[in-house]
């Protein structure tokens, strides 16, 4: 009898585990055909445009491009600007990392959202907000006359302005949750304070700095809107000469061998940040962040916290509010009205439209990466998962790898054709953007998908609930909250994205940060105040989304 139940049992658990396979197999087939037509198709697509002559590939023609100066010193400039914007970026955030987590201070709320503001601001107004700065006629040529637009200089101290709530945020929320009797127990026993500091915490804080490190040359190595508009025709990284390539010299083959670079550093990034992540997660034993935080002491902490708020005025205030002070340089709001009115320009409608066509679209794609998100963090909830799995875990972080020009690009050569002719579509643009908001949504909600008990999900399977109704009933509603930040981080990255609408959006239908772009390639003042403009609001949209994801992180009023 024993025995028989026993069987009984085991062939229960089969039977489960065969549902949950094929569920798992199901919500995995929707993303896995989104990704295989619209990011591998297209990507594959321009490659082998590039690579394949008469029907064989030419990989030989990799050596030929590497083998060209300027290709070299390309890919010079890409990597060691990215190593020296990650040293500074370093340099300067680490302070504000500690203060942020040790100290506690007015206005320590509102100063943590300032400092986020950056991060989530399309890399175009980046470029504008310091273009007004030190470009010709910003603040620094009318003050003393100096310039730093086309200079590396601009170029680094934007990275470090965009990348300073990633240090901020990495090692920060590490260092408040760091046990600080462990360092004053080193203090009780003769290490002198930077002795303490540097045997005890700085090997605990290691993995989120290198991790911070690593997000941080990521973002740098395939920096593409701030090199384009501060660099000029002297600085250029990878992806600006991909676009370089593609839209103006026109030459397909080395664009694609580019990507190939871009891509297989990229890859090689992830793998090295996915690994020290881990390492971080599983090494470290931390108390509540709330307990570690306290009020300046002695002349030594309050010079600091000044030093860090004097940072962040300069650094981050400063230029926003420069960005905001050119675009009402003209009187009665004359930059804005200007917004209104079609030139037949660079433009076939009026600037102003470009602010409906981007949150039209931003909102399209949205929709698209949530249910495409969430059908591939649900397949990824279980933790048992095999390698055909963890391969797909992998597929969906592959659009930060890959160029967002070639992306683009790919789109308008592969999907032009029937059953998939959708240049003309207005669909296009947020495809490409929901590529690279699906990963966010993934990271965002996985980790609350995974801290469901999955004996309430077993229970309803064996009640006899579908897996939809397990979906609906046990997991939406913990993870409900976690779906809405995924949305609003999707729908600030779709807001922003750049590097693939500059190819598709239509002249009648731009986005804001191609206006902005297209603006500044103007000459004269009227359109230098308009992208000024254009910046300032795309700079507020971007805030208030900000805001509001930060409303729902903090309210602890439900469950999360």
């Amino acid at each position: 009898m024993d025995l028989a139940r026993t069987e009984v049992g085991k062939a229960g658990r089969r039977a489960r585990n065969l549902r949950g396979s094929v569920a798992r197999l199901a919500l995995m087939a929707g993303p896995v055909a989104f990704f295989a037509v619209f990011f591998a198709y297209p990507v594959a697509a321009i490659v082998a445009r590039g690579l394949e002559v008469d029907g064989v590939w030419r990989f030989g023609r990799i050596g030929d491009v590497l083998a060209q100066s300027d290709v070299r010193h390309v890919l010079w400039f890409t990597t060691w600007q990215a190593l020296a914007s990650t040293a500074l970026t370093l340099l300067v955030a680490l302070p504000g990392a500690y203060v942020f987590a040790r100290f506690d201070f007015p206005g320590k709320q509102v100063l943590r959202a300032v400092v986020t503001v950056p991060f989530v601001l399309p890399t175009v107004v980046v470029g504008t907000a310091f273009l007004a700065l030190v470009g010709r006629g910003g603040l620094l040529d009318e003050l003393w006359g100096v310039r730093l637009d086309t200079t590396v200089w601009a170029i680094l101290l934007a990275h470090v302005f965009f990348n300073y709530a990633v240090v901020v945020r990495t090692v920060g929320g590490l260092w408040a949750q760091l046990d600080p009797r462990q360092e004053e127990a080193a203090r009780m026993l003769g290490a002198s304070r930077a002795r303490a500091w540097r045997q005890v915490t700085l090997p605990a804080l290691a993995p989120a700095v290198a991790a911070a490190a690593l997000m941080v040359f990521l973002f740098t190595f395939t920096s593409f809107g701030v090199v384009q508009i501060l660099g000029g025709p002297a600085f250029s990284t990878l992806e600006v000469e991909i676009y370089r390539q593609t839209s103006q010299v026109f030459d397909l083959s080395t664009a694609a061998v580019l990507t190939l670079i871009q891509f297989a550093a990229v890859v090689a990034v992830l793998a090295v940040h996915a690994w020290t992540v881990r390492r971080r997660e599983s090494a470290l034993r931390l108390v509540d962040a709330a307990t570690t935080a306290r009020r300046p002491r002695g002349t030594g902490q309050w010079v600091l916290l000044a030093g860090v708020l004097a940072t962040v005025a300069l650094l981050v205030v400063l230029p926003l509010a420069v960005l905001v002070q050119r675009s009402l340089g003209a009187p009665g709001f004359g930059y804005y009205r200007a917004l209104t009115e079609a030139d037949g320009g660079a433009f076939l409608v009026p600037p102003i439209e470009a602010i409906g066509n981007s949150l039209q679209y931003a909102l399209a794609a949205t929709a698209i990466a949530v249910v495409i998100g969430a059908l591939a963090a649900a397949a990824l909830t279980r933790r048992d998962a095999g390698r055909f799995v963890r391969g797909f875990d992998a597929l969906l972080m592959l659009p930060l790898g890959v160029s967002a020009v070639t992306v683009g690009f790919g789109f308008l050569i592969a999907l032009d054709e029937p059953p998939l002719d959708l240049r003309a579509s207005w669909i296009l643009v947020p495809l490409a953007q929901a590529l690279v908001g699906v990963p966010f949504v993934v990271r965002t909600m996985l980790p609350v998908l995974r801290a469901v008990d999955g004996r309430l999900r077993e229970a309803a399977a064996v009640l006899g609930a579908s897996p939809w109704r397990v979906w609906r009933e046990v997991d939406l509603p913990m993870v409900r909250r976690a779906l809405l930040v995924a949305a609003g981080f999707a729908f600030a990255v779709s807001l922003g994205e750049f590097g693939a609408t500059v190819f598709i959006a239509r002249p009648d239908n731009p986005t804001l940060p191609v206006a902005v772009a297209r603006l500044l390639g103007r000459p004269g003042d009227l359109n230098y105040g308009q992208a000024m403009a254009l910046s300032t609001i795309l700079m507020l949209v971007c805030a208030v989304a900000l805001v509001v994801l930060e409303r729902l992180r903090t309210d602890r009023s439900g469950e999360f």
